[in-house]
């Protein structure tokens, strides 16, 4: 009876083989200066034997890990784990990155820092030191913080900075906030909105400020004016509670509003009924996320929707890529689009309502 596929280990192809563990190792490894004859011995040997490397196997070489590390701020992440909002982030960072890291051999394992730590360095170290990434992967507000920045450029490993535009080092990546924020509101605008009303996000990321950039340029593009039609909120409900209503309370009210989040979207919502107002006919909206749950409100929510999957999908490419080419010095954007549903539509009163 042939020997069960989970069973089959390196020793075993070495041993079939006739040859050693290191030169097994630089079989699966791709790695130079393998003669074509040994390489056909040996491949030979693990299509009989119905080996699958495993990590620990391919790092017999010493020269990579086969490990791409993701980071994410442990805070807002359990606090969205444990509101069981809809907030996928995460999910599609996973998917996105996992599928690729698997395609090329490689796994990616995903930690949590605490970006507000003042061990920050102490416990991104240790992970660093633990798993030795062959790459990693930061996300907003990481991808800003100058001391993980500099410890990771010290170390020596390449890594991706998603939502960061900054000079310096690693591989800075957006998701095109200004264009996506400038898409939404041109959308508003072709629909007759003349006050278009924008729910900022916090100061501590540079993509709240990019959306706000976007937002203000396709006003200007249309002679619009935006004083008094900007109000800063956290991500959270609560703040687009506030938000909302200091906008929604002015005389000259907005006709249509666009939130930087799903959960400030879904409080703009909220406060249109608190007045009266109709969604869409009195007020349209426009969401910065399209996580799952801005399917199922009613009306459903037009949003903007950030290519998480295929920007993580990116970085991972390029970290396993990175010792290839060293050549990427722009900002890599990969840019998301805008999904029409059913709370946009075209202002039919120029007035307020």
């Amino acid at each position: 009876m042939g020997r069960r596929r989970q069973s089959v280990t390196i020793k075993h192809v070495a041993a079939d083989a006739g040859v050693s563990l290191q030169t097994v190792s630089r079989v699966i490894n791709n790695e130079p200066n393998v003669r074509p004859a040994m390489k056909e011995k040996v491949q030979a040997s693990i299509d009989k034997l119905g080996y699958v490397p495993s990590i620990a196997a391919q790092r017999m070489s010493g020269s990579r890990s086969y490990i791409i590390l993701a980071i994410n701020d442990r805070d807002r992440t359990i606090a969205d784990w444990k509101a069981r909002d809809g907030r996928d982030w995460v999910d599609q960072m996973l998917l996105g990155g996992m599928l690729t890291a698997a395609e090329r051999g490689y796994r990616m394992i995903f930690e949590l820092v605490d970006t507000h730590s003042d061990h920050v360095e102490r416990e991104l170290g240790a992970a660093l030191s633990a798993l030795q990434p062959d790459g990693v992967i930061v996300t907003p507000p990481h991808s800003e913080n100058a001391q993980i920045v500099g410890l990771l450029a010290e170390r020596g490993i390449p890594f991706a900075r998603i939502g960061s535009k900054d000079d310096g080092p690693g591989i800075a990546m957006t998701m095109g906030d200004e264009v996506l924020a400038m898409k939404a509101t041109d959308h508003l605008i072709e629909l007759g909105h003349e006050r278009i009303g924008f729910i900022a996000g916090p100061d501590g990321y540079s993509l709240s400020g990019w959306r706000v950039d976007g937002w203000q340029q396709a006003m200007a593009n249309a002679d619009f004016g935006c004083e008094g039609l900007c109000e800063k909120g956290d991500f959270g409900f609560e703040s687009g509670l506030h938000a909302a209503r200091k906008l929604l309370d002015r005389d000259d009210r907005p006709t249509a509003i666009i939130a930087s989040s799903d959960q400030m979207a879904l409080a703009t919502l909220e406060v249109a009924r608190e007045r009266g107002l109709d969604v869409p006919h009195d007020l349209s909206i426009v969401s910065f996320d399209n996580t799952p749950i801005v399917r199922f409100t009613t009306p459903a929510l037009t949003a903007l929707d950030q290519p998480i999957a295929a920007t993580a999908a990116r970085a991972v490419e390029m970290l396993i890529d990175a010792r290839k080419d060293e050549s990427q010095t722009e900002p890599v954007v990969v840019e998301g689009e805008l999904v029409v549903r059913g709370s946009t539509a075209r202002v039919l009163n120029h007035g307020n309502a």
